[in-house]
């Protein structure tokens, strides 16, 4: 794991050369903070990932046959590696074509300015540059928080004026559109689970009714040093508890049975995952699996990413009898807040993060 570095205030020389990518492509030497461990490169099997596709409109046509079809789908692929996709979703695609495009305008924009866009632990980032010191992902993001519970049809507005300037009005305003729809569709998936988990369907419903969800996008541009060890994401299980991702080009992988499977992009689709903070509200029945991005030689990558978490001091504590059963509960009490300051302050997002962070836990309460 790379360490978590000291607080960077580089200079403005040194800030254009850790992240003005468009000249670090044209470099003939990816610089080291960019690569990876052999063990973090692993090369991949050249296979995908047996993701299904799940259809939406089931939960509300009245088939009960085909929903419980689908909901036993979801939970076998939960179980095994927390990854499905969802069509039949009810997004416009002129939505996501329009977020899409304000991002790639926002990823222009010159340096300087990118730079004054950042407002810790949100705005922009360059391979998050500002937190570690090795092992960067080829990367920038731009990261804003969307809380469900606002209803204030500026919400998003504010954030992208308070940080890029009134001339991001319209941006903002084409973000609130997506989160909105996010929102919805992220309503009807967390009832789905439910569903898949034998338990009341509308507990994670109510539960993440007032969510504070993390809204990314992510640019991954070319990379010619690939074969130098770079990676656009490494290796790491999310922290939050749902994903939704809109990806345009391949190039995320799973590790799943000790190999690392790739899971296109499919036309009409966004692909979920589980993350840390589900699991625990599933009592590890479902996974949250360990993937990484892989940077691409010629292409420019997007993807945009929804990041739901409960609300920050709701306590995360998983229903009982799930598939009916009664057990003890796997995971002590916590707050999303916590994790969250544990992940930005402590230890880098990875595959030991949520047993870490409960090692901790636990550390602290036997010091009481």
């Amino acid at each position: 794991m790379a360490p978590i570095a000291s607080t960077i205030s580089p200079s403005e020389n040194e800030f254009k050369s850790i992240i003005d990518f468009k000249s670090l492509h044209k470099q003939a030497n990816v610089p080291k903070e960019f690569i990876w461990s052999s063990e973090d490169l692993v090369e991949t099997s050249q296979g995908d990932l047996d993701v299904p596709i799940i259809d939406l409109g089931v939960i509300s046509n009245g088939d009960a046959a085909a929903l419980e079809a689908v909901a036993k789908v979801m939970r076998d692929a939960c179980m095994k590696h927390g990854f499905f996709q969802v069509t039949n979703h009810g997004v416009d695609q002129k939505l996501i074509d329009a977020t899409n495009q304000e991002f790639v305008s926002l990823f222009e924009l010159p340096l300087d300015r990118k730079a004054n866009a950042y407002k810790a632990p949100f705005g922009y980032s360059c391979a998050h540059a500002s937190r570690y010191s090795a092992s960067l992902p080829w990367k920038e993001t731009f990261t804003f928080q969307y809380k469900h519970y606002d209803q204030s049809p500026t919400q998003i507005v504010d954030f992208f004026t308070s940080v890029l300037g009134d001339d991001h009005q319209h941006a903002g305003l084409v973000l609130q559109n997506y989160c909105d729809a996010m929102k919805k569709l992220s309503e009807v998936i967390l009832e789905l689970l439910a569903i898949s988990l034998g338990v009341d369907r509308l507990f994670y419903k109510k539960f993440f009714e007032d969510a504070e969800t993390m809204m990314r996008c992510n640019s991954y541009p070319p990379c010619s040093g690939i074969q130098a060890g770079t990676l656009g994401t490494g290796p790491h299980c999310d922290p939050t508890s749902i994903t939704i991702l809109f990806q345009n080009l391949e190039g995320l992988e799973v590790f799943v049975d000790d190999k690392w499977l790739g899971v296109r992009p499919q036309p009409n689709t966004f692909v979920i995952n589980i993350g840390d903070t589900f699991k625990a509200l599933t009592n590890g029945v479902y996974k949250s699996c360990l993937h990484r991005v892989l940077a691409n030689k010629e292409k420019d990558r997007k993807t945009l990413a929804f990041f739901i978490n409960p609300k920050s001091d709701k306590i995360v504590r998983a229903p009982e009898n799930i598939l009916g059963r009664q057990e003890p509960p796997k995971y002590p009490d916590f707050t999303w807040s916590q994790l969250f300051e544990f992940t930005q302050k402590k230890h880098r997002a990875d595959p030991n993060t949520l047993p870490d962070f409960v090692s901790e836990i636990n550390s602290n309460a036997s010091n009481i």
